[in-house]
């Protein structure tokens, strides 16, 4: 005798749980008629009545009773086997969240070394321009700039943000800016989300009041950074970030001076995911990276001292 289809099975063990027709069909999203005709056909079938029909309730006969035992037994090995297949064959996702700069400076260029290393895990990397001072609910894994004060998630301290002037060398050699007091003759670049800096900046340098010949927002560190290397003006940027632009030439820092705001990176991750696999082996990889500040060598200008 040949098996029943399995939908009628699956049909059959949802009714005999609920003793309901209307219940099961309201899981099975179908209707209580076509669940009445299922079982029917189910039935008629195998040769055997399963279930006791009257107007005020729903039994198992004898044969119902036992063919549910055994089905039971059937879908719950079922459901174990696709969870194990699941997590033996099927390629994680890691859903990561990184501030863009931080991505095209830091990430991107050492990421190929992680993928070598974990080819079964896909990620899938955001970099969105909106603030990045807390860990997203849509996300596995987030680079987050802060105090470290969230409760609900653990966080770990990766290096302190500061910021300094930076500017492209050929708008330096053009330009006539010696000392602090200088970056008032031309413009100035700033973020849109930290209108503030270039005031606490100048504070520290000992400037009372800066008041440049231009002020010029951008909504991303990416985009502040791109315009001062084309020679927009003069960026506050982000010192430990800037590195590489500063080694390879692109960049000149301007001053010694860095405005500490007292916000780090952090690596953050919710406890109900630090576990995973995949999330596991990203947060390892990116301590062992990014652990620590990105080397900066004596880059000051030879212009300025």
């Amino acid at each position: 005798m040949l098996s029943p289809p399995l939908r009628y099975l699956k049909t059959f063990h949802i009714a005999a749980i609920r003793r309901s027709f209307k219940a099961a069909g309201d899981e099975l999203f179908i209707t209580a008629s076509a669940v009445s005709h299922q079982i029917k056909t189910l039935e008629e079938q195998l040769g055997l009545i399963l279930f006791n029909r009257s107007a005020r309730a729903l039994t198992l006969t004898p044969a119902g009773a036992y063919y549910l035992e055994h089905i039971g037994a059937v879908f719950s090995r079922l459901d174990e086997a696709t969870e194990q297949l699941h997590r033996r064959f099927a390629r994680e996702v890691v859903r990561l969240q990184v501030p863009s700069f931080f991505a095209s400076e830091l990430l991107v260029p050492r990421l190929a070394g992680f993928s070598a290393r974990h080819a079964d895990t896909n990620i899938q990397i955001a970099t969105g321009s909106t603030r990045n001072n807390e860990h997203a609910a849509d996300c596995d894994v987030s680079i987050v700039v802060g105090h470290g004060q969230w409760s609900d998630v653990q966080a770990t301290q990766l290096f302190a943000q500061t910021y300094v002037p930076a500017c492209s060398p050929l708008l330096l050699r053009q330009s006539q800016i010696r000392v602090a007091t200088d970056l008032a003759q031309g413009s100035l670049i700033a973020h849109n989300y930290r209108p503030d800096l270039w005031d606490r900046w100048a504070q520290q340098a000992g400037i009372q009041t800066l008041r440049p010949k231009q002020l010029i927002h951008f909504d991303t560190m990416s985009a502040m950074v791109h315009a001062a290397e084309q020679g927009v003006g003069v960026a506050l940027v982000s010192a430990p970030l800037a590195a590489a632009r500063f080694y390879s030439g692109t960049l000149t820092r301007l001053f010694d001076c860095e405005l500490a705001t007292g916000e780090s990176y952090y690596l953050v991750t919710r406890a109900a995911d630090a576990d995973r696999p995949g999330v596991a082996h990203l947060i390892g990889w990116m301590l062992q990276q990014f652990g620590s500040p990105p080397h900066e060598q004596n880059l000051t200008s030879d212009e300025i001292r």
